[in-house]
């Protein structure tokens, strides 16, 4: 299949005459070769010849990840013998789901990823330094190598943690740009501060964040993105995306929202009710899968809150943006009568300059509601260090968390767990 990173850039009645085109290959496809949806229509009693158009698409049922967790592999449409990759969901929001990828399907995650960092003001002459696992199935790791690789960039395949081996390699290879979670780059800096080392003399000009927040939504920089530029002049994009939907949403040079790729994904964005919200408001990221052969999805309820934009960009392409996650409906968290998201609690830890680093944990009372605990490593243990957390958590939230404090290595392990594959920022230990 041939893809083409201008198909963003088309007028919107294009783009919407190719995505139906799609959607309706796709309908037949699964139609044909997927256990799980010629179940669903049956049960349903949908006539897949009825599906045309993007507005048909509301005589679908939803899916969600527990169908996926259910019947994982009725949702496989080719032969085990044409799955050349088995990749896995971290299982943050329950057991994890595997994904299995045809070779269509990795070229076409390798072309998402080269769309993506071109996107991301990137060429051949970068050299990417990657910061994370490219390992125990994570398919981002997988993703963003294959994509650069298509790109004809320089990698640097180093994996997550150690600042002293990633400072090494930095000053020993000089890359131009690096991928990470945004904390991680805090702790960088920390270490070159500690290090007598200079970032903004380095090599390293832009960064690629993944798997947390560095903007709010109205796309100014967060307290986290302000921490890390406040010290290193880098150019900072955000890019969101999920085992599922193969596929990535990543910020332009313009920084308002990450660049939906028309001719891979489908967007909902939906209320409780399974509507469409209008632009501008929050809604659930619903997506349908193009062109994936292996495990397409029709419909799927990803369970990831944001807002959304359909006016073109500043930077020419017309393509839908979204912005920062607002939190995920199952991390929904109702304290004391609180209604609070994880992101909205990181950022104000982030701006604690008491607080050095955190784990936050949800747990259920002996009257099943929601209990908050979490986990501080301060920038010292004393009297006046502990009464201005608890203040200003009573300040924020209006509410009081428990917090226990805890020592660098005890963070570590909760964090980067043996077997964790990503920084464990959030804990859930609700009773389902």
């Amino acid at each position: 299949m041939i893809y083409s990173t201008q198909t963003s850039f088309q007028p919107k009645a294009e783009i919407q005459l190719m995505q139906e085109k799609k959607l309706q290959d796709l309908i037949l496809y699964v139609t044909n070769y997927s256990p799980f949806y010629k179940k669903l229509f049956a049960q349903n009693n949908i006539n897949p010849n009825c599906i045309k158009t993007l507005k048909d698409l509301n005589k679908l049922p939803t899916t969600c990840k527990e169908d996926l967790q259910k019947n994982n592999y009725d949702f496989l449409c080719v032969p085990k013998n044409k799955i050349i990759e088995y990749s896995s969901t971290s299982g943050t929001l329950g057991s994890p789901v595997t994904i299995a990828l045809t070779e269509n399907d990795l070229n076409r995650l390798a072309y998402n990823e080269y769309a993506s960092f071109t996107t991301a003001n990137g060429s051949a002459e970068d050299v990417y330094q990657l910061m994370l696992t490219l390992d125990r199935q994570f398919m981002a790791g997988m993703a963003y190598y294959s994509g650069i690789r298509k790109m004809g960039a320089g990698i640097i395949r180093l994996g997550p943690g150690v600042p002293s081996l990633q400072w090494d390699t930095i000053l020993r290879l000089q890359p131009s740009a690096i991928v990470a979670v945004p904390s991680f780059i805090v702790k960088l800096i920390q270490y070159a501060n500690e290090h007598n080392i200079d970032v903004n003399k380095t090599s390293v000009k832009k960064a690629i964040c993944i798997g947390e927040n560095i903007r709010n939504n109205d796309f100014s920089l967060n307290i986290l993105g302000k921490k890390i530029t406040d010290a290193w002049h880098l150019q900072l994009f955000s890019t969101y995306a999920s085992t599922e939907m193969q596929t990535a949403f990543t910020e332009c040079t313009k920084f308002n929202g990450g660049h939906m790729q028309p001719e891979l994904i489908i967007l909902e964005m939906l209320d409780e009710n399974n509507q469409q919200v209008p632009s501008g408001q929050a809604g659930e990221v619903t997506i349908t899968t193009l062109g994936v052969e292996g495990m397409p999805l029709l419909r799927y309820k990803t369970g990831d809150i944001c807002n959304y934009y359909e006016e073109p960009c500043s930077c020419g392409r017309t393509s839908i943006r979204l912005s920062p996650i607002v939190g995920r409906k199952k991390q929904m968290i109702k304290y004391k009568g609180t209604t609070l998201y994880p992101p909205a609690l990181f950022d104000i830890l982030n701006e604690m300059d008491t607080v050095v680093d955190y784990v936050a944990e949800v747990y259920s009372n002996e009257m099943n509601t929601d209990e908050v605990l979490i986990y501080i490593l301060p920038i010292n243990i004393s009297d006046e260090t502990n009464r201005k957390i608890r203040a200003n958590l009573q300040a924020r939230l209006r509410v009081s968390p428990h917090i226990k404090y805890i020592n660098k290595e005890e963070i570590q392990k909760m964090q980067m767990p043996e077997t964790g594959r990503k920084i464990i920022k959030f804990i859930d230990n609700r009773k389902n």
